[in-house]
């Protein structure tokens, strides 16, 4: 029954690592269709249910075993919850009619699970299965969108339902009604101000939200930008914004969460003149913008921001804003603030190496971009574009890139994916290239290799002094590439523009799953400033 109504929701694809408690699922998944894409790690399977969700807008369902398995899956459910994911976590468990007798991997699993969800319930009875699953499910598709976790016992998944058929689909619940008032409201603010900026959530960076931020925008004359990285308004890919932010008369935070990506709403972040509008499904988030804003919060709006925006009536924007659209658009491009790129100690330069492999994305048919990493992701999502990304997100995991980049191969295989990493992220799921090469997955994963985990080295150069550095350095000896090879992939060294630029020739004609090794030289991530020739920092 399970399978099976996964099958009814649209699932043809599960992540999963076996384990004794989900044979029973394992086996209906062959009755019903639905292809197990078999990871390595248990973290790798919800990363790519994560994956998955992100590219195709689709509930993303993974599937672990009871105990060890799911506590394995915790960091990217709760990296699964910052992305605004729709995950399905189905997990194992032991028996219901074990209960407190010391079961094999008996656990709480739910109590472990329900601060990192949206939702986490574990069925006491046959009967409680189906509802539970259609709640679970309902829930996690739901403004704000967000993983779920269901744990199933074994006693349950080898009961039988005594149904010949499924229940009746439960009907598609309607969106709440826009309250007119404060649509009137909003409205009004709109009109009344010059320097406007609506600032979305990472949902609202999805590819599938592309149509509709680009048809707000037009509607609104009002800039939609998406936040999705832990660095907030420094966020490399969004340039110089947040040197303008405070400029800004009226802020509009569409589903994105006021927290410290935001400075918590202070004056240094948001500015002293403007005045702010949150619009948020979740009534805990309209309460935390009240008690930060106080007075400067001039209207509070629950609901979908994309249900509630879509429907302010349509008026031509004033046409004094015109000139403060360029301003956000040059600030959004601004990336001159960085002298050129050079090679240092026989190692590329971040931004050339990114460069390089911009220019590859530039001529790929369907290109999707992972970027991955502490300082040299930030790198990647300053110099690296391509019209579907996904980065390491909110929660500031690093790791999962090629997982990411697996599932987004998986859910579209005529796309050319890269994943740009460093070499400290490489060294978390660097065995899932078994995985790609199990899956016919061909994805290209591009190594920055500096020799050490780069975002402390700076930090502890910055704060203790290079006397007192720790905990930082990574061997020379290492060979990624190689290890790629070694699993049946291609595997491809490079120390210049040039040899990258021939490896990512190769690594594509191979169609192969590939790892390129690049000799980079460790820089601190880049900080765009209008103000300045150049700036740089962590």
């Amino acid at each position: 029954m399970i399978i099976r109504t996964l099958h009814r929701l649209g699932v043809k694809t599960i992540f999963s690592l076996s384990g004794n408690q989900i044979m029973p699922l394992y086996d209906a998944c062959i009755d019903a269709g639905i292809r197990i894409i078999h990871v390595r790690h248990e973290a790798a399977a919800v990363f790519m249910a994560d994956a998955w969700s992100q590219i195709t807008g689709e509930l993303g369902v993974a599937m672990l075993t009871a105990a060890p398995g799911i506590t394995n899956g915790l960091a990217p459910l709760y990296s699964a919850s910052q992305a605004e994911s729709p995950v399905l976590l189905i997990s194992g468990d032991s028996s219901v009619g074990e209960d407190g007798m010391g079961a094999f991997q008996e656990l709480d699993q739910v109590s472990i699970t329900r601060s990192l969800t949206k939702l986490s319930l574990r069925p006491r009875t046959v009967q409680e299965l189906y509802p539970e699953l259609d709640r679970a499910v309902a829930q996690a598709l739901a403004p704000r969108r967000g993983p779920v976790h269901l744990a199933l016992p074994f006693d349950l998944m080898t009961a039988e339902t005594g149904l010949a058929e499924l229940p009746a689909t439960t009907p598609k619940r309607e969106p709440a009604a826009v309250d007119a008032a404060g649509l009137e409201q909003l409205a009004a603010l709109l009109d009344s101000v010059q320097r406007p900026l609506l600032l979305a959530g990472p949902t609202g960076a999805r590819p599938h939200m592309r149509a509709v931020r680009e048809k707000l925008e037009a509607t609104l004359g009002v800039h939609l930008i998406p936040m999705e990285s832990p660095r907030g308004l420094k966020d490399p890919s969004l340039g110089s914004l947040a040197e303008i932010i405070p400029q800004a008369d009226l802020i509009v935070l569409a589903g994105k969460c006021l927290d410290f990506t935001l400075g918590f709403g202070g004056t240094g972040a948001l500015g002293k003149p403007a005045r702010v509008v949150a619009i948020d499904p979740d009534p805990a988030m309209l309460e935390r913008a009240a008690r930060l804003l106080g007075d400067r919060l001039a209207l509070a709006l629950q609901g979908d921001p994309y249900t509630v925006l879509p429907a302010l009536p349509a008026a031509p924007a004033p046409a004094e804003r015109a000139s403060w659209r360029a301003r956000v658009d040059e600030a959004l491009r601004n990336r001159n603030t960085l002298g050129a790129a050079a090679c240092a100690d026989g190692a590329l330069g971040p931004r050339a190496l990114c460069e390089a492999v911009q220019a590859f994305l530039t001529s790929a048919p369907n290109p999707i971009l992972v970027c991955d990493g502490g300082e040299f992701g930030q790198w990647a999502q300053a110099y690296c574009q391509a019209p579907v990304r996904i980065i390491n997100g909110m929660s500031g995991a690093i790791g999962a890139g090629i997982c990411y980049a697996i599932a987004a191969k998986i859910a579209q295989p005529e796309a050319t994916v890269a994943v740009l990493m460093g070499d400290g992220t490489a060294g978390f799921h660097l065995m899932e290239l078994d995985t790609a090469v199990r899956e016919r997955a061909a994805i290209v994963a591009v190594v920055g290799n500096d020799l050490r985990w780069n975002a402390e080295h700076l930090i502890q150069m910055r704060t203790y002094g290079p006397q007192r550095l720790i905990g930082c350095e990574l061997a020379p000896t290492a060979r990624y590439h190689e290890v790629a090879a070694a699993l049946g992939g291609a595997g491809y060294a490079a120390r210049d523009s040039d040899s990258l630029a021939t490896a990512l020739r190769a690594a594509a004609d191979s169609r192969l799953p590939a790892c390129i090794n690049v000799s980079l030289a460790g820089e601190p991530a880049p900080v765009f400033s209008a103000s300045t020739q150049s700036a740089t920092g962590h």
